[in-house]
């Protein structure tokens, strides 16, 4: 893959990725594109060829890379797609702002985002997987999102548009999120700071913030009906289906089930893709045996085993 655009941003070759993600693993991307602004990419994205594989790479808090790379254009939003506003009740902010500082500007002008302060990543990763905590979601808030489709067109996407669901919305492959508008209500700044705070000590007590990992590795099975809404909450829960299974703190080389939360996959040092793939599988195997619930990920994977190493066993 040679023939490639010219754009004003940053164009690299064989850039590995393991860096680039929360649990540091994942083989090279083709190319890594960082684009300048929006127009920038939209012009790139219409000028290359309509087969090459485009993947677009926020801050790697919920991914795994597989130690094989990836075959695309890797897109990767930067400086200029991470302006917040806030205006009234609205919240415009760039795919690239993190979601705990959208929560805290929203919050410093007395809009109530909260739920987005202890959600890892930015904010075009949690548009595209409908990304919700403490019974609020994406799908609650968001006026709007402006997309670039696969062709280099700008286009604005409704919540209908969208069609969320449980940690999922129906954005087409190859199109790439670069702003997302909220609708908050109105709430006193100090409150909502403080409730903040309450919320980051709570997520500090119960999960390993202190490690390497990707977030949930499951899906709460049967959690929620196809609207994602907080009125579909049932109580099972993949942390206690994994407990009960006797997985707490088990392993694979370095990779583990945290043992202080069992839904959280840690890579204690050194690990590979393969390694923690392989045991979120062991995992989904086992629970099954004992419970017959099948855990579904929540942790996207992408990309090419290894040359030699063993297909998983189930890629879903």
């Amino acid at each position: 893959m040679t023939d490639l655009p010219t754009p004003r941003g940053a164009l690299t070759p064989d850039r590995p990725l393991a860096d680039l993600t929360w649990l540091r693993v994942g083989g090279p991307a083709d190319w890594l594109f960082q684009p300048a602004d929006i127009d920038d990419l939209a012009g790139f994205l219409a000028a290359l060829d309509p087969a090459v594989e485009v993947f677009a790479l926020g801050v790697g808090s919920n991914l795994i890379v597989r130690d094989g790379g990836l075959r695309a254009v890797v897109i990767r939003l930067g400086r200029g797609f991470n302006a917040i506003r806030v205006e009234g009740n609205r919240v415009i902010a760039g795919a690239a702002a993190l979601d705990a500082h959208v929560a805290r500007r929203a919050a410093a002008g007395g809009v109530d985002l909260t739920f987005l302060r202890t959600i890892p990543g930015a904010i075009g990763g949690a548009v595209r997987m409908n990304a919700g905590c403490y019974g609020s979601y994406v799908a609650d808030h968001l006026v709007s999102a402006r997309a670039v489709t696969r062709g280099g067109e700008v286009v604005t996407l409704g919540r209908e548009e969208l069609n969320f669901a449980y940690r999922h919305s129906d954005l087409p492959e190859g199109w790439v999120i670069v702003e997302a508008t909220f609708d908050g209500v109105s709430g006193d700044p100090e409150a909502l700071e403080e409730r903040m705070a309450a919320q980051l000590q709570k997520r500090d007590e119960t999960q390993p913030t202190r490690e390497r990992s990707a977030g949930s590795t499951f899906r709460n099975p049967a959690g929620f009906s196809s609207t994602g809404r907080a009125d579909d909450v049932h109580d099972l829960k993949a942390w206690k289906v994994i407990d009960e299974a006797g997985l707490r703190g088990a392993r694979r080389g370095a990779a583990q089930m945290s043992e202080k939360h069992p839904n959280f996959l840690i890579n204690t040092g050194g690990a590979s893709a393969a390694d923690l793939e392989g045991l979120g599988e062991e995992v989904r195997k086992r629970v099954f045996q004992h419970s017959g619930i099948e855990l579904q990920w929540e942790i996207m994977r992408v990309g090419e085993t290894a040359p030699g190493a063993s297909p998983q066993a189930d890629q879903n």
